[in-house]
């Protein structure tokens, strides 16, 4: 009984002391792909450099499909680890707003969407209004995540959010204007997406304006008219001194109302080329491309149809890279391609975006036979590169980069939505360019959903089958292990006796 009570005591104490130690030191084992619940260096730096503490009210509904109900518990998971990284300076609470009216009415107020989703109840199935948001509080600022789609990336949205409410003077982004070039407003979705860590604005370059001091990163989108040498001077001005420059380029300009391409000259081209990056004369055509709608008539019948369009390549090979990672596919229209020549061993090029296996390009000028009948063999030069970034260095130790896309138009909303990814590839560029906290790295990072229901008969067939033998044959094994063991120790006893 004193040796029973003696190893209770000691239990006891082993678990008060494991206690103890692990409120000082708490860690846990992050097993998933690409390590999702582990927080990257830049979410910890912007908890650590919190100054005054944040409040995080998560609306979320309770009894959810397991799929979305995941992203409740994934967002917790975040919370848990922001927490500890904040030297408690985040607090967060849950609050269901399908408990009651007033609870629902506090979420639609503070700016969280509902969405209605389908749930099986008694066999029936039904419509029920889901909630899936949170709201930030720092003092008397406010960020409000109306709703977060399952898989989405859950870090750089509760990062961002953070930052974009704890952040006072947020590095400032030039559009550059003049020139023909696109405006803010045709950027709208652009702006929306860096106006979270970015003052994006636009900004007047010419003979007799320089870059503003204040601009880490200057954005040229779509010019049409002649840029003048003096203003690439001050260009040159502003990459030698470390600037960044973004450039989407219109190399052609197509016209399908009277189907033909021309080519079109800004100077951009000409300064491009003595930085040893040539933006070619020609239209890309891929097999891989967006459908245009063309009128048809059939009797007294007009009508509309979707017609495979070759010169509006969809893009979905990519490097692997900070900018391309997590893209699908960019829509682009009358791109152009790009090809690198070394002028020495201080510039190079990386290329980041390519059409397809089955492309090639056509030169400027070009007349659109948009009814013609593609075969295989018009696509005779794959993987052409539409996108890449210019890097030099100069002799006062300072890098530039230079991130250049042959389509001037693929983020320009021309008044109707603008592909995802087409936003995607701008906003990452303009990020990677301006920021080194590294949030851009997480921008991409879902969580993987892989639900049980959508593997193959074989793989489902294969898991059941482990998950049900394989206890029964570790326990089995344990046994034969405890047998073997147990006959080992008699027969030591037994050779004892006979010495």
């Amino acid at each position: 009984m004193k040796k029973l009570n003696t190893t209770i005591l000691l239990v006891l104490g082993i678990l008060v002391f494991a206690n103890l130690v692990s409120e000082q030191y708490f860690f846990r084992l992050d097993l998933t792909e690409d390590n999702q619940y582990t927080l990257s260096d830049a979410t910890e730096h912007i908890m650590e450099s919190l100054e005054n503490p944040i409040t995080v009210k998560a609306y979320f509904s309770e009894n959810l499909p397991p799929d979305i109900a995941k992203t409740k518990n994934d967002f917790e998971e975040y919370l848990i680890e922001y927490a500890r990284n904040s030297d408690d300076n985040l607090v967060y609470t849950f609050i269901n707003p399908n408990e009651n009216e007033e609870t629902e009415r506090e979420a639609l107020e503070a700016g969280i969407n509902p969405v209605m989703i389908n749930v099986r109840e008694k066999d029936q199935m039904k419509q029920q209004k889901a909630f899936l948001g949170a709201v930030l509080e720092l003092e008397e600022q406010k960020e409000v995540i109306p709703f977060m789609q399952p898989g989405a990336p859950l870090e750089y949205l509760l990062s961002s959010s953070i930052k974009k409410i704890a952040v006072t003077n947020k590095p400032q982004v030039g559009l550059m204007e003049g020139y023909g070039q696109a405006s803010i407003a045709e950027l709208s979705q652009v702006k929306t997406a860096l106006d979270v860590l970015y003052d994006f604005k636009p900004t007047s370059i010419n003979d007799s304006i320089a870059v503003p001091g204040t601009i880490k990163t200057l954005a040229m989108v779509r010019p049409t008219d002649t840029i003048s040498e003096a203003t690439f001077a001050k260009l040159d001005e502003f990459l030698k001194e470390g600037g960044n420059l973004f450039i989407a380029l219109n190399r052609v300009n197509g016209n399908l109302n009277n189907a033909y391409g021309s080519s079109l000259a800004t100077g951009v081209e000409n300064w491009l080329r003595k930085k040893g990056l040539e933006v070619r004369e020609d239209f890309v055509i891929d097999a891989q491309c967006a459908t245009i709608g063309v009128q048809q008539h059939q009797g007294f019948f007009n009508f509309t149809s979707n017609v495979a369009f070759p010169y509006a390549p969809i893009i979905g090979n990519f490097t692997d890279h900070p900018v391309t990672k997590g893209l699908e596919a960019v829509v682009m229209q009358f791109a152009s391609s790009m090809y690198f020549t070394p002028k020495d061993s201080l510039t190079t090029f990386t290329p980041l975006a390519f059409t397809s296996e089955n492309s090639a390009s056509k030169p400027a000028p070009q007349f659109f036979d948009i009814q013609k009948e593609w075969a295989e063999s018009d696509f005779t030069s794959p993987k052409q590169t539409v996108a890449g970034v210019l890097e030099q260095t100069y002799a006062n130790g300072n890098r530039c980069r230079i991130f250049v896309v042959g389509d001037g138009d693929f983020p320009i909303s021309g008044g109707q939505q603008v592909q995802g990814d087409n936003v995607n590839l701008m906003v990452n560029a303009i990020d990677w360019l301006s920021d080194d906290t590294g949030l851009i790295e997480l921008r991409t990072k879902g969580i993987k959903y892989r639900p049980i229901d959508k593997l193959e008969e074989s793989t489902k067939t294969t898991l059941k089958y482990a998950n049900f033998l394989l206890p029964i044959i570790l326990v089995i094994v344990y046994g034969i292990v405890r047998i073997q063991m147990n006959k080992n120790k008699r027969s030591r006893r037994i050779e004892e006796s006979y010495d």
